[in-house]
Formats: C-alpha cells, structure tokens, sequence
C-alpha cells in the first residue's frame, strides 16, 4: 500500500471514529455520563482517581507516608508476611473507581480495560520483567457459565498485550464454588477460600520452578490471592507476585 493510500485509510478511520463518537458519545466508565472525548474517561474523570502506580508497602501494596522507601513495609507485612512474594496495584478501590470496577466484574463492561491494562503495565513495571507467567485467580466452572467471562483473565491478556509477557490463563482451577467473598469478615474470607484453588495437571510443568504474577481485579484482605499463592507454591512456583488493577485502602470499602 502506497504512503498517500494510508494516509487515506488511516484519516478515513479516524473520520468514522469522530462521526460514531457523535452519533453514540463515550460513556464515562466512572460517572456513566456521556462525552465527546475520545476516551473513556474525561481529564476530569481522570484527575479523580487515586493512582498508586505500584508504590507503598512493596509486599502488599497498601499506601505509605512519604518519606518511606520503594523497598518498605507498612506495619502489618512486618509483622507478618503475606504468603506471596511482592503485590503491586494501580489504583485505589474507592467512591471514584468503584463503579468503573463493579461494571467490570458484574456487568462485564469491556471499554475500559485498555486503559486499566495500561495502568496495571504501569503499576506492575518492576515486577513483570522477570515474570514468567500471569496467572489470573479463576472462576468456578458453574460461575464462569452463568457469568459468561472472568474478569480477571481479561485484566491479564490486557497486561500481556501491552507488555509482551506470558499470560497462562487456565494455570489455576477453582475446586469448590465458593460464597462471594463480598461482605465476610478477613477471616470468614480465610476460610470460605482455603484450599479452594489447585494449578491443573497440565500446567504444573510450566508453573515449577518459574515466577509468576498472579492478576485479579480487586485485593481487599488477600484471603483469595493468599490461597491461589499457596496452590502455586504447592505446585513448585519459585515466586509468587501479584498484580491487581485496584487496593482496598480504607475498612469502610471492605464489603466488595
């Protein structure tokens, strides 16, 4: 194709793109207002939400003060060390970010999932590089058939889009149909998911001896991610990371 026929096709594209986001104007994945922009979220929307672009504690991603270092812990990961290795998260699980989340993972509203892909490449910048395989925590057959998707698989292919990293969506396999963890207690968490997950036969070979990142949407108290880690561990994994689009930082947005 000549350089004046791309030219052409390209500035033909981004005409159809300018007529539909008149005709059908964006939705804000945060407010559900319609907008002329060209993306999902206006500079507005955007200025809203809280990035944590992967800084805080480096084992579970919860927000510090200032002043602390890339390599600190907050005072509960000192005191005892989560069962994975380093936990990066995007965005803070908030008032702002949570309707952009909840239509993720209810209602499997895909239009954002670029942009939040970007923010967890971004988030997860230190630790993907030596990650051999993103994992993403699974759904229960029965949910995924009535559901019809799993968030959190797309999260990865999203990030193993933009960064050229390995996804392994099948890696893990949830045994038992567990009660949604939205609304317990950390510790009826704990229970309603331990030994919940196990890494299937047929990935075992690839998942020994490896780094892998496991992704998922939301780490509220870590019960779910703290099981999934202990499946791959189990199974041989020489380290576990993980990577989540958005970190619960206040008690009050527990009840996801």
């Amino acid at each position: 194709m000549s350089s004046d026929m791309h030219w052409t096709t390209r500035s033909a594209r981004a005409g159809l793109r300018s007529l539909a986001n008149f005709v059908w104007p964006q939705r804000s994945i945060l407010t559900g207002e319609r907008h002329h922009g060209d993306g999902v979220l206006t500079s507005e929307d955007f200025s809203r939400l809280t990035f944590l672009n992967g800084s805080g504690c480096r084992a579970c991603g919860v927000p510090l003060e200032l002043g602390y270092g890339p390599d600190s812990l907050c005072g509960a990961c000192a005191a005892k060390a989560p069962k994975w290795d380093q936990a990066r998260a995007a965005i803070a699980y908030d008032d702002v970010s949570r309707q952009a989340i909840l239509e993720l993972k209810h209602a499997g509203r895909r239009d954002g999932l670029s942009a939040m892909s970007n923010w967890m490449a971004l988030a997860g910048r230190d630790i993907l590089p030596d990650t051999d395989w993103l994992v993403p925590v699974p759904l229960h057959y029965q949910r995924l058939a009535s559901r019809g998707f799993n968030q959190a698989a797309w999260l990865a292919q999203g990030v193993a889009r933009k960064t050229g990293t390995l996804a392994l969506v099948d890696a893990l396999s949830r045994k038992r149909n567990t009660q949604s963890q939205g609304g317990l207690t950390a510790r009826q968490r704990r229970r309603n998911v331990a030994g919940a997950f196990e890494v299937r036969q047929s990935r075992r070979g690839r998942i020994k001896g490896s780094t892998v990142t496991l992704v998922d949407d939301v780490l509220t108290t870590g019960s779910t991610l703290a099981a999934c880690t202990k499946a791959l561990k189990k199974a041989g994994a020489a380290r576990v990371n993980v990577l989540v689009l958005a970190r619960v930082v206040r008690e009050a947005d527990l009840t996801i």
